[in-house]
């Protein structure tokens, strides 16, 4: 039996996330669907999370067990040669069986991009959020830094009652400016279903000027969703990295 890693890049628009959905689109569903055609026998894999559907990955890991000898080469081309077009495989190792895509991956990375200017853009609208009117930047970095550290984010997640604990420690959280653009960059051990656009949508009301510090302090800590503002578009946040032991 061989582990097989691979890292998955993936454009979410017409599918409901990662993980698998009875009678709806997933990319586990269709990484499975086109291992199982190659490889003859049935595929499960592991993936390192769910992920908000419409939501896209540059860096996507997920493992599985098998019993075939193809090489790895031959794998990689056979099945991207399957999958649909939007979802590639761009890299794949033999690792360990104790490897586990979920369970041992450190953290998580994501970054949402927001397009801030007057006019919306017909090369980058399927991949950012477009405000027309000005964001305070400083006033979101500074909101930012209350995500920073271990916290009961209940607030921040569509689905708490799924979860035994809202409980996720943010490493970084960075909000910068790039030309028209706005980008956050947040790190964590671990994410909840929507929490990292709930994040921005809130952040998203700091920077119009309709919330400020002391408001979202008290949302974090009222651990309650309906308090949170609505959550940021799904098509303009991207999965970057996702870190594991050496």
């Amino acid at each position: 039996m061989r582990n097989i890693k691979l890292t998955l890049e993936f454009i979410g628009t017409n599918y409901y996330g990662f993980q698998r959905q009875k009678n709806l689109p997933t990319i586990q569903g269709e990484l499975e669907k086109a291992l199982s055609i190659i490889l003859r026998e049935k595929i499960k894999v592991i993936g390192a999370g769910r992920t908000d559907a419409g939501a896209h990955a540059l860096a996507y890991i997920v493992n599985f067990l098998t019993g075939t000898q193809m090489t790895i080469d031959e794998l990689v081309y056979r099945a991207n040669a399957v999958l649909p077009n939007d979802i590639t495989i761009i890299e794949a190792d033999e690792v360990s069986l104790d490897f586990d895509a979920r369970r041992n991956a450190l953290w998580r990375e994501y970054e949402y991009y927001i397009l801030n200017r007057p006019y919306p853009s017909a090369f980058f609208r399927h991949f950012t959020h477009h405000i027309c009117k000005p964001l305070n930047l400083r006033k979101m970095k500074e909101v930012s830094s209350i995500f920073l550290g271990k916290h009961d984010f209940s607030a921040f997640c569509a689905d708490a009652s799924s979860y035994k604990s809202c409980v996720r420690e943010v490493l970084l959280f960075e909000v910068k400016k790039k030309g028209d653009f706005i980008v956050f960059r947040v790190r964590a051990n671990a994410f909840l279903y929507n929490m990292v656009r709930t994040m921005v949508g809130t952040l998203i009301k700091v920077g119009e000027g309709t919330l400020n510090i002391k408001k979202v302090k008290e949302i974090l800590e009222s651990r309650d969703r309906r308090k949170a503002p609505q959550a940021a578009p799904a098509h303009a946040l991207f999965l970057t990295q996702i870190s594991y032991p050496k």
